[in-house]
This record gives structure tokens, sequence and C-alpha cells, in this order.
């Protein structure tokens, strides 16, 4: 199953040929409404897509994201491990692209979702590659579930505390100094760990 923003139904006619179920979720009604009934496997939702209630089942998410909104909607995918997304695709804007796929500097969000998701820069589309153009590039990102995660999704909510914390008083607030140089060279501060050091530095202090 996929979920894409269906606009005017260019990248849901690509979908709709290779998926066996697409669900389209469109806020406006008018668009929703000329949509509904294109395609046999392509179910058209009108609804605001952060209010939409994510699939039970293992999903596929395509998406072109409103730039506006962006963080809204990375959060509403990707903050619970326990929503079974395979793999999503999403074009952001590009500034958004290159921050959610580097290893540091870091961020909450980004250390807690790659804990869960291997994170990939695709591609970089210009303006022009859009219609009507905007005023920024934007990059195609992939977030692809790990086989393993990093840390165990019946942690998580311990863990986004645990990063939290250490983002707001310091990586010295959160694990013994001993416990921190194992992890991280003399004088890091939190965004200078990537996801993997985040992950160790839990397990660790959690153990000690």
């Amino acid at each position: 199953m996929r979920a894409a923003g269906v606009g005017r139904g260019r990248l849901t006619s690509e979908l709709a040929r290779v998926a066996g179920r697409v669900i389209a979720v469109e806020l406006d009604p008018v668009l929703a409404s000329t949509l509904r009934g294109r395609w046999a496997n392509v179910e058209v939702v009108e609804r605001d897509a952060s209010a939409f209630s994510l699939p039970r089942e293992p999903f596929r998410v395509v998406a072109n994201l409103p730039f506006a909104r962006t963080n809204e909607v990375l959060r509403l995918l990707f903050d619970d491990p326990r929503i079974p997304i395979v793999r999503a695709d999403l074009v952001v804007e590009w500034g958004v692209a290159v921050k959610r796929t580097v290893p540091w500097p870091s961020s909450v969000s980004g250390v807690v979702w790659n804990a869960t998701y291997e994170t990939l820069l695709a591609r970089r589309l210009p303006p022009s590659a859009f219609e009507p153009p905007p005023s920024v590039a934007a990059g195609v990102i992939v977030f692809r579930r790990r086989d393993e995660p990093l840390v165990p999704a019946e942690m998580i909510s311990d863990y986004i505390r645990f990063v939290s914390s250490g983002f707001r008083h310091g990586l010295r607030r959160v694990a013994p100094a001993t416990v921190v140089r194992r992890v991280a060279d003399q004088g890091a501060i939190p965004r200078d760990l990537d996801a993997f050091q985040w992950a160790t530095l839990f397990r660790l202090a959690s153990a000690s």
C-alpha cells in the first residue's frame, strides 16, 4: 500500500500503475472530487494529511510535501516507530533535504528518527521541475526502515527523553563523564554526535 498527496494526480497516476493499492490524501474538495474514480486501485481521501489515520499494515509513502508544513508531516510519519512505514520517498525543500540526510550537525528529531530509519538524499530537483515553479530547489529524500533499529521501539519514549535532555542540558547531564568519553571526542557537544553515537550513549548510560 502507498499513500500520496494527490494534487492534480500526476504522481498518483504513476503510483497507480505499479502499486496494488494507493491511498491518495487531498485537502482540496474540488481536486479530490475530480480525481475520485479515475483509477480503479486508488482511494482518494479528502482530508488534511496531518489528520489522516495512517494504515496499520506495512505501507510505503510517496509524497511531495508542502514546504511550509514539512516538519509537521515528518513528525506525523516518523515520531512513532510503531507506525509500520517500510519506506518513504519525499519531495521537500532542498535545505530540508540536506539537513535531514547529513549525519551532523545532528538534531533531536534527526537522532530519534534515524534510530529506526536510514536516510538518503536521492536527488536534487530544480524549480523548473514543478508547475508552477517554487522559488527554491527541492530534493528527494528516502527514509528506509532499518532491519535492526538502533533503539528498540519499546524504549523509544525513554530514548526521546534522553536525547532531548542531552541536547538541552549537555551530554554530561545524561551520562557519566566516563561513558561520554567512550562515545565522543573530548569537548564534543550534542550536535556533534550522530545517530549511532547517541544510541550507543543511551545503551551505555542505561547499563550504568
